[in-house]
């Protein structure tokens, strides 16, 4: 390492290594809030929170790991359907309650990994079940992207709409596949500015709220019994997501410890970084943020740059932060068209799903086992074709849906029919040096 963990660059470099980490979380982080918005119909995320809710999960996931692994946390992907969901069913007071709750399940679940080990999660969430869990989480959002593209079957085609979509497409996929070094990990951002100076000279974009916006802004924080009450309605819709993300957290850490020659899931330890990622989630929620993941982008550059300083991701985590509360900046960013947004997802949605085809494929499991084969396409079935349960009692109404409902599912089939001949293998990250897989 050209730094490591605990060494610190000197101050312009630290400044630009700092800034190189803002960059590469910066589009995924910006788009959840966007995604779960047109998701909704509403306004349910807004930037600035998500920015400085970033920066804030980040800096406690620092100090809960003791400043001993150098991970940045971003916005998940994995919760935009779920989230929009939730509102959808119980208002801000429904998603919010439901992303603190999720980072309650991680502390709990850090806190019995402490005492107990971590076996009982690896027969809980065998690959089988974790890779259609990620398959669903693209698939299931596939058609939003259609629609912003503007090619949804019965929709009337703007030809300008379709150019600055395929523009953005085009760029994405170019940058990811042809690109070298630090821009390989950053192909969203150029597929945005680029499909966004598309539209710019189509005319397509207002700048009168930029105009309109102060320079510096406070964010729109949403806080508990203060803006809305906690409501328990809508727990039930992405609790289940979390399981997910706790197995992503696990293989980031197994990938940075790969790239750093550290092991981190023994110190810090799992208990201490699913810790730090559950506190994170919690304040995020707390403040009326998305839900925190680790992000693989960053992970990324870790790799490319041989910089693992945790004191250049904690002066990322502080821009972040500043950058939360600069109004015009945030103004200009939500200018963003539509078309841009669904030319980026059509290749986003379509990894993630392709994610966990890739958990199926490299843990080689069987589908020649009966077992296998209930387990996932059970859960495909469910997840894509629109089921939903919903239980009514009194006035306690619950209904499981979508994705929670196919991870309940799975999770539950895979205990009840598998017998110990048919045990599947722990999911193992084999990460190609500088890059890894991940759902956001």
């Amino acid at each position: 390492m050209t730094y490591d963990v605990n060494e610190c660059p000197p101050l312009g470099k630290w400044i630009v290594l700092a800034l190189q980490h803002v960059f590469a979380m910066f589009g995924a982080t910006i788009l959840v809030p966007i995604l779960v918005n047109a998701a909704a119909g509403e306004v349910v995320l807004t930037i600035p929170v998500a920015l400085v809710t970033s920066g804030i999960g980040t800096l406690i996931y620092l100090l809960c790991t003791k400043g001993k692994s150098p991970v940045y946390l971003g916005s998940s992907f994995a919760f935009i359907t779920p989230i929009a969901a939730a509102f959808l069913k119980g208002g801000i007071s429904g998603a919010m309650t439901g992303i603190m709750a999720v980072g309650i399940l991680y502390i709990i679940v850090a806190l019995i990994i402490k005492f107990v080990g971590k076996d009982w999660l690896d027969k809980l969430l065998p690959p089988v079940v974790i890779g259609p869990m990620i398959m669903i989480i693209g698939l299931g959002l596939a058609p939003s992207a259609i629609s912003q593209i503007g090619i949804a079957a019965g929709s009337a085609m703007e030809w300008k709409t379709v150019l600055v979509a395929f523009v953005s497409f085009l760029v994405t996929a170019i940058v990811m596949t042809k690109a070298k070094g630090f821009f390989k990990v950053i192909p969203f951002l150029f597929g945005i500015i680029s499909g966004y100076v598309v539209a710019l000279m189509l005319g397509m974009i207002d700048f009168s709220a930029v105009s309109e916006a102060k320079f510096f802004a406070m964010p729109n924080f949403m806080l508990p019994f203060v803006d809305y009450k906690i409501s328990f309605t809508a727990l039930v819709t992405i609790l289940p997501i979390a399981l997910v993300t706790i197995c992503e957290h696990i293989g980031d850490h197994k990938s940075l410890s790969n790239i750093i020659g550290k092991d981190l899931i023994k110190d810090p330890g799992l208990d201490r970084t699913l810790l730090g990622d559950g506190i994170a989630t919690f304040v995020a929620g707390f403040l009326g943020g998305p839900a925190n993941t680790t992000y693989g982008e960053n992970t990324s550059v870790v790799g490319m740059t041989k910089v693992a300083s945790v004191k250049v991701i904690g002066l990322a985590a502080i821009i972040s932060i500043m950058f939360g509360f600069l109004g015009k900046f945030t103004a200009l960013i939500s200018t963003i068209p539509d078309a841009v947004l669904g030319g980026v997802s059509l290749l986003l949605y379509g990894f993630i799903a392709v994610n966990g085809l890739k958990v199926l494929i490299s843990n080689q499991v069987d589908f020649e086992k009966p077992v296998n084969v209930i387990v996932a396409s059970t859960m495909l079935v469910l997840g894509l074709g629109g089921a939903a349960i919903s239980i009514v009692s009194g006035d306690l109404s619950v209904t499981i849906s979508g994705m929670s409902l196919a991870s309940i599912a799975g999770i539950l089939l895979n205990l009840a029919l598998r017998g110990k001949e048919d045990e599947e293998v722990v999911i193992e990250e084999k990460p190609k040096k500088g890059r890894k897989k991940s759902t956001k």
